[in-house]
């Protein structure tokens, strides 16, 4: 097992992926998991829920103060650089504080994993970064090109620094499909953006084992790109309205969808590399890997495929049937 005996940091520990991660760290049985993060209250009710654990270690703090950060990673192998602001409309309306914590927040990172020498570092991106239209995608964009620089600037360091880009994670606090619930059952209606729109969408499973992954495959410098279902918006609507009427005992045909349009920095379909990207790519499977110049030579990833050339975006992609994204959901017990 990769991470048995390891000591282990995952910075934004309390959200979903993070608790998720933490869930299948356990099973490796490492030395120890460090939670940090900035909520205390997400915290102790993850304390709580994972009973006392002596491999458990929480860690109030932010990526923003550097001194608490570099103290968090004392004696850690491995990071999970988790944490960001991502909503969409909050990092368009408080451009600086996604700054702080998305931009600067990653450079501490960084320096931190230099100064105590951690082996590896990976940070999770988002298919926003690709072309981006908002504040959110580009201070994602900035955060990987400084983990991907790194690795040509960081002198004698020995941290291995990578990225990994997945887009929408199903049933998680950003997602549409809580908000749907939740509008259903208080209003009768759900509000959508677009019915033709088109996201990379895949399960919590999904995400938490291929980031894993991703860290242990990582060279340096490299962009991991997580292969992902792509689900049309009027499709998503269709089944929440629909699993949401049976089981509470509702009447479909009162339930109103609403189109209200694009919100500000949002677009119509979502990239996960660029056509100029894939020209370098390889196939590893599961995912892509966009190596970072000059960290790897040709047996790095010797069992890998060369990718088609081409945009890797939703609008490009055949997205799943109706009822392939219904088993899908309730797979994940969404409903």
């Amino acid at each position: 097992m990769f991470y048995k005996k390891k000591k282990i940091l995952v910075i934004g520990g309390t959200g979903e992926i993070g608790r998720k991660i933490i869930e299948k760290l356990m099973v490796e049985e490492p030395e120890l998991i460090r939670l940090f993060s900035r909520d205390e209250h997400k915290q102790y009710l993850l304390d709580n829920e994972l009973g006392s654990n002596s491999r458990l270690e929480f860690m109030i703090g932010d990526v923003r103060d550097y001194d608490r950060v570099l103290s968090a990673m004392q004696g850690i192998d491995y990071v999970f650089h988790l944490a960001a602001m991502k909503h969409v409309p909050s990092c368009e309306f408080n451009p600086y504080e996604a700054v702080q914590t998305n931009i600067h927040g990653t450079y501490h990172v960084v320096r931190a994993a230099n100064e105590q020498n951690v082996k590896k570092v990976i940070f999770t991106s988002s298919d926003k970064a690709i072309s981006p239209t908002n504040t959110y995608g580009s201070t994602k964009l900035i955060a990987e090109r400084l983990i991907t620089a790194t690795e040509h600037s960081s002198g004698k360091g020995d941290t291995v620094f990578a990225s990994v880009r997945f887009g929408n994670v199903m049933g998680s606090r950003g997602s549409v499909i809580p908000l749907f619930k939740k509008q259903i059952l208080d209003h009768s209606k759900i509000t959508v953006t677009d019915h033709n729109m088109t996201r990379f969408m895949m399960t919590l499973n999904q995400a938490t084992d291929l980031t894993m992954k991703a860290l242990q495959e990582a060279n340096g410098g490299e962009v991991f790109v997580l292969k992902m279902p792509v689900i049309r918006l009027k499709d998503l609507s269709t089944i929440v309205v629909e699993e949401m009427c049976q089981k509470h005992q509702l009447d479909s045909n009162q339930i109103i969808i609403e189109e209200h349009g694009l919100r500000p920095g949002e677009k119509m379909y979502e990239e996960l590399m660029t056509y100029d990207e894939s020209t370098t790519a390889l196939d590893l499977g599961d995912m892509f890997v966009i190596p970072g110049q000059g960290v790897m030579d040709d047996q790095t990833y010797a069992e890998a495929s060369r990718v088609e050339y081409g945009t890797y975006s939703s609008s490009q992609q055949k997205p799943l049937k109706l009822e392939e994204l219904r088993v899908l959901l309730m797979k994940e017990k969404l409903f």
